[in-house]
């Protein structure tokens, strides 16, 4: 039986009309929402999510202990992925795509894309490329330098935005955050879904619902997954948190205790 749920909170009337806007200059969109960790089991059951799917990922960020570079809207992370190549990402958000230079616009490896959640949104355009793993294990070790995880490309967009004179290897390591995450096909949903979970060290955990569509699908995709998970009894109206900026608090945190 599905769970009941209070109504979700609405993006307010004024701010449809950006939200059009930004749909119109995005490449994607991906819907999220996060669960709150009272219901995670119970999501996880409803969902009929095998453990034994999950993938293993380690994911650290980049920043200055006073979060300089997130205060710029600029986010510089690094990914290890089980049984895969890793990836280097710089992201610029928030983004208008009207503003994004048509040389980055056409770059490899360069996207923009809305995050949706129940009551907000944000545009974000991120330059990512292809990492080892070992490469990435060095750095936060400390043996090997940041930037060399990154191309010329993105270093040049770090550049661009970041404040002036801080360079890649000024920055400390934030992290690295354990995530498990699995992708599926609902027999009874048209879209992929993704979950992951993330493992903060002081046991927090944010538990993460996905899915990703094209700009001229997101209301109607955002239609089906309400319609989806609210059959499996997925609580939609929880308190919303970000896996970023908890990741980024927590670990600056330390460093300023430090």
């Amino acid at each position: 039986m599905a769970t009941k749920t209070r109504p979700r909170p609405a993006i307010p009337d004024e701010r449809l009309a950006e939200l059009m806007t930004l749909l119109h200059g995005s490449d994607t969109v991906e819907l999220k929402l996060t669960i709150p960790a009272s219901q995670q089991r119970a999501a996880i059951r409803g969902l009929g999510l095998d453990p034994l799917d999950v993938q293993v990922r380690q994911v650290a960020f980049f920043d200055t202990p006073d979060l300089a570079l997130d205060a710029a809207g600029v986010v510089v992370r690094a990914r290890r992925i089980q049984g895969r190549p890793g990836d280097s990402v710089v992201k610029l958000r928030p983004l208008d795509p009207e503003r994004v230079d048509g040389d980055v616009r056409r770059l490899d490896g360069f996207g923009v894309e809305v995050d949706a959640m129940p009551g907000g949104f944000v545009c974000s355009g991120r330059l990512k490329c292809e990492a080892g793993s070992d490469a990435i294990r060095d750095v936060l070790l400390g043996e090997r330098s940041p930037r060399k995880l990154f191309t010329k490309q993105q270093r040049a967009l770090f550049r661009e935005h970041a404040p002036d004179g801080l360079e890649l290897d000024d920055l400390a390591v934030l992290g690295p955050i354990f995530v498990l995450k699995v992708k599926w096909r609902p027999r009874d949903h048209a879209r992929k879904m993704v979950a992951e979970m993330w493992l903060y060290p002081d046991g927090d955990r944010i538990f993460e619902l996905s899915t990703k569509c094209l700009p001229s699908e997101a209301f109607q995709a955002a239609a089906e997954a309400r319609v989806y998970l609210s059959s499996h009894g997925i609580d939609l109206a929880g308190d919303q948190q970000t896996k970023t900026r908890t990741a980024l608090q927590f670990y600056a945190g330390e460093l300023m205790e430090g």
